[in-house]
């Protein structure tokens, strides 16, 4: 096989035009899906409330369920293609569709979030505060995936792919945290990386569209079409910036890591010795090594310290804590530890005993309501059976020699003037008027 011949094998393998769709049919697809209205509006808002859900509890399954059900999607592919194709008017209504999707979202987990008992800022939800230009790629090659899907004949599982990769719903969630809770910080990062995801997935849609050769409007003017360029252009390039720059943050720090591991193995490691941890302390200058066992000696420790500089560590002083300075940092941290793994056994015995608490303040409230019954009862008893001397009320539960079974009642011991007893008619009074003054289901009277 020639080269030639290779290169037009390969080709064939990379050809879209056999599975392509019709471009009427795909622009009338994405055109259908800018709009927000209806049934779409409210599907955008219960899959806010999930992702919220799933952000609040840190659950990575509720926020990809949450991921699948967005049609998020839609506006965002929709201004892709109008950049491409030059449609003005489908630009307008991609535009303000996404504006009104977007604080539709954010309002929503706002109003989520302010009334969740739930207020810790979870590790799914601080993942989305600090984007880097990894995002940025994430974004472009998801778009890429999904304008190629919406253009073919057997779309697949892709645009669900493509919805769980980018990501469009947790950031807009975190920024509503960021809102509820007063943390200007996660709105900020969170709302750039929806900001990133949106530019970049438009920005693939227009290049996809652009290489299948779709249909352009042609602008009136030369100059608008160059201002629109420029206005591209500028917009990518100052989205890229923020997030470059943090990616710059991220591989010097991973680098710093890889070379401070590398010194510790080489120069510090020893038969006896443990490193237990290494990081740069509070003042920025002071690389500060913990480590138990066998101590590191002097020479050692002098050695180590003139070849910081071969791992890009020699503007950093050397500390280096063992003996009895280990002890006593590693008792802290097991102190804290302890703390932390006792703190839901803790919390667990609270609840125990505020639950034993109320059953004993409930009994305790039951005694002392017929203390108070028997002093409210008094002027009434006097001027309604004067001859009635004592009045004593008592819960009493009964228990049956041959059954489980247990019944409860107030006993009332009525005592009278001298031996006489009171008539069946003023026993039946005194019963009628107890059961009125009673919270009782039963009542048993013993004259004495």
């Amino acid at each position: 096989m020639t080269i030639k011949e290779f290169f037009d094998e390969l080709r064939v393998c990379f050809d879209l035009n056999p599975d392509r769709e019709q471009e009427q049919a795909v622009v009338s697809q994405i055109s259908n899906g800018v709009s927000f209205r209806g049934a779409n509006l409210w599907v955008l808002i219960f899959a806010i409330l999930i992702a919220s859900l799933g952000l609040n509890i840190n659950s990575t399954a509720v926020i990809i369920g949450a991921m699948l059900i967005s049609p998020l999607m839609g506006p965002i592919i929709g201004m892709g293609l109008a950049v491409g194709t030059n449609d003005i008017d489908l630009m307008k209504r991609a535009v303000k569709n996404y504006i009104v999707a977007t604080i539709i979202s954010v309002l929503t987990a706002t109003a989520y979030f302010l009334i969740s008992p739930l207020g810790e800022a979870q590790s799914e939800l601080l993942a989305r505060t600090s984007p880097t230009l990894y995002d940025v790629l994430i974004a472009f090659c998801g778009g890429a995936a999904g304008i190629i899907a919406l253009c073919t004949r057997d779309k697949g599982n892709v645009i669900p792919g493509v919805a769980i990769a980018t990501a469009l719903m947790p950031p807009l969630c975190t920024a509503g945290y960021g809102l509820a809770t007063g943390h200007v910080l996660y709105f900020l990062g969170a709302f750039y990386l929806f900001f990133i995801n949106t530019v970049f997935i438009a920005l693939s849609t227009y290049f996809g569209v652009r290489l299948m050769g779709f249909r352009r409007h042609e602008f009136q003017a030369a100059w608008r079409e160059r201002r629109a360029k420029h206005i591209l252009t500028a917009v990518v390039v100052l989205t890229m910036i923020p997030a470059a720059v943090m990616t710059v943050m991220i591989v010097r720090e991973s680098f710093f890591e890889n070379n401070v591991r590398r010194f510790v193995k080489n120069e510090l490691s020893q038969s006896g010795t443990q490193i237990i941890s290494s990081n740069v302390e509070s003042d920025g200058n002071t690389l500060r090594i913990v480590a138990v066992g066998r101590e590191i000696n002097a020479a050692t420790q002098a050695d180590a310290k003139v070849r910081m500089g071969q791992y890009g560590l020699g503007e950093y002083k050397l500390n280096i804590i063992q003996g009895a300075q280990t002890d006593s940092l590693l008792q802290l941290n097991d102190q804290i530890s302890q703390l932390s793994t006792t703190r839901e056994a803790d919390r667990q015995q609270l609840l125990d005993l505020s639950s034993q608490t109320a059953l004993l303040s409930e009994q305790l409230a039951g005694y002392v309501r017929y203390e108070e019954l028997s002093v409210a009862l008094r002027p009434e008893l006097k001027a309604l059976f004067p001859q009635v001397k004592t009045l004593s009320l008592s819960p009493v539960s009964e228990m049956q020699r041959d059954t489980t079974a247990q019944r409860h009642f107030v006993a009332v011991l009525v005592g009278t003037d001298g031996s006489r007893r009171l008539p069946a008619a003023d026993m039946g009074k005194l019963r009628q008027w107890l059961q009125a003054r009673m919270p009782a289901d039963s009542l048993v009277i013993i004259e004495r």
